[in-house]
């Protein structure tokens, strides 16, 4: 599916040529993310999402259940674009957590998730879903978190969905990042296997 406003290839910008250079030199490609909308953007808000990637780490939330937490907004928002960067994510830094992942939609009665992480994609999907918690919902979550943890939890549904409605909002779909790391797991894998 072509976005709704074309990428931009020619940032504008020492501060866009670097982040399409670096991009670029890791991923093998830009983000269309950021060629469709950081690039028209001011660099403040391209700055937010490297501010984001920051404050997920002052997070006191398990980095696991914060990965769970996005992927489900994101599931419910349909969001391809964050589904794919998440996806790629688990493959590429913790890829033990792909089942996790694939079990998401079965989060209630899989034995791959914690009461606790349970607790928390239920809010989660509540809040996504419905605009608000019912009070149940809310006192399950604080049997198994404490203020600050679930503050951190209102911060990830909220930040993701910022992310999903601005891919949405710009017909921003996949990047085909799963793709490109599996391709490099095959290309390592050979290149090993050639230096035996």
């Amino acid at each position: 599916m072509d976005t709704y406003l074309p990428p931009i290839e020619k940032p504008r910008g020492i501060y866009l040529k670097l982040v399409y250079y670096f991009t670029r030199r890791q991923l093998g490609k830009v983000m269309t993310s950021i060629r469709v909308f950081a690039a028209r953007m001011p660099t403040p808000f391209m700055s937010y999402y490297y501010k984001m990637t920051k404050l997920d780490k002052k997070l006191r939330l398990p980095s696991q259940t914060a990965v769970l937490i996005r992927e489900q907004v994101a599931s419910i928002n349909m969001c391809l674009f964050c589904m794919d960067a998440s996806r790629w994510y688990v493959m590429t830094k913790e890829p033990g957590d792909l089942a996790r992942l694939d079990a998401l939609p079965e989060y209630q009665t899989s034995p791959l998730f914690t009461d606790a992480q349970r607790a928390a994609l239920h809010y989660a999907t509540e809040l996504t879903r419905d605009k608000q918690v019912t009070p149940a919902t809310f006192a399950r979550l604080t049997r198994y978190y404490n203020e600050r943890e679930i503050c951190d939890i209102v911060w990830l549904v909220a930040s993701e969905h910022l992310n999903n409605m601005t891919n949405i909002g710009l017909g921003i779909g996949s990047d085909g990042l799963c793709e490109l790391a599996q391709a490099e797991a095959r290309a390592t894998g050979a290149n090993a296997t050639a230096l035996r």
